[in-house]
């Protein structure tokens, strides 16, 4: 019996952890694929408070380690459901259950599933993430300063993607499928004036061009006329939507209409002793430090409901 299970280990999970053990709680933390989540695509991390320079990936195995040396255990296993048990004499836990057929038992449980970026889809993308391909002007836009950028979408986040880098790059070319982009009014009216931005709409991303491992440029194809162009480019800011992973707990807290657990910065949800942390929440801004922020309040709320039992 673990007094805190978290199901997930991206900034916001191993923070959840770190709070527990340092509570003197006990805490288990699963994840299904590598722990870091999203900060892992980042290259160079430089808008943490207290570290002027780190790679995603250094910042993850510093959390990782540090949790393990508090105390924390891990898990590499998917969850597919967390639903109300009995432990005995009339007490009520917590039993998480995983795809590969293990079952935990827990207090309390932390869900921060966190979000993926939704791609393209296209052949050598992955291996581009963090060679040309990114996701956060503001993690990544200085990296830019002088080039030239592409960005891919149409809607608030592409708009507000674009005005961001406009101010420090050379160049920013924004690439909408649709005919029409779809953003605010007045983030385009901000946007479109600027005279180093430049638009195609209705075109789709074709193909990458690269020299080595690093991009150098996009194909786009006209879906009307059907004819490719190339557009040489130092980098692609991908924002067409994130998609949170949150459909197998929608019975315990409430998602709001994008998939996101609708819960405010308290992290609390519908169900007692279920909390939520991280991008999968919903929010304003996601960032490291949002989602760091997040996994500690999570857990102290988790250890109030603990000791109140």
């Amino acid at each position: 019996m673990y007094d805190v299970i978290v199901v997930g280990g991206g900034p916001a999970g191993m923070t959840a952890a770190l709070y527990a053990v340092r509570n003197g709680k006990s805490a288990l933390v699963i994840e299904k694929n590598g722990f870091g989540g999203q900060i892992t695509h980042s290259p160079k991390v430089e808008n943490y408070p207290g570290s002027l320079s780190m790679s995603g990936n250094e910042f993850a195995d510093r959390m990782l380690d540090q949790i393990l040396k508090q105390g924390a255990e891990i898990e590499f296993e998917t969850v597919i459901s967390v639903a109300d048990a009995d432990y005995g004499d009339g007490q009520r836990c917590k039993l998480v259950r995983t795809e590969e057929g293990s079952s935990f038992e827990g207090m309390t449980v932390i869900l921060a599933t966190g979000v993926k970026h939704r791609m393209l889809g296209l052949p050598g993308e992955e291996e581009l993430v963090g060679e040309g391909i990114s996701f956060c002007a503001v993690c990544d836009g200085d990296f830019y300063t002088g080039k030239t950028v592409c960005v891919a979408g149409g809607g608030n986040s592409a708009l507000q993607e674009a005005i961001l880098l406009a101010g420090k790059c050379k160049e920013v070319i924004l690439l909408q499928d649709l005919p029409a982009f779809t953003g605010e009014k007045k983030l385009q009216e901000t946007l479109f004036p600027m005279n180093n931005v430049k638009a195609f709409t209705n075109v789709a991303i074709a193909g990458f061009l690269t020299e080595g491992d690093e991009l150098r440029g996009i194909r786009i194809t006209d879906k009307d006329s059907g004819q490719d162009k190339v557009i040489a480019c130092d980098g692609l800011f991908e924002a067409i939507g994130l998609i949170p992973e949150n459909e197998a707990f929608a019975g315990l807290a409430v998602l709001n209409e994008y998939g996101y657990f609708d819960s405010d910065e308290d992290c609390m949800t519908k169900t007692a002793g279920i909390f939520v942390a991280g991008d999968c929440r919903r929010k304003n801004v996601r960032q490291l430090t949002t989602a760091v922020a997040d996994g500690a309040t999570a857990a102290l709320a988790a250890c109030r409901y603990i000791n109140g039992l």
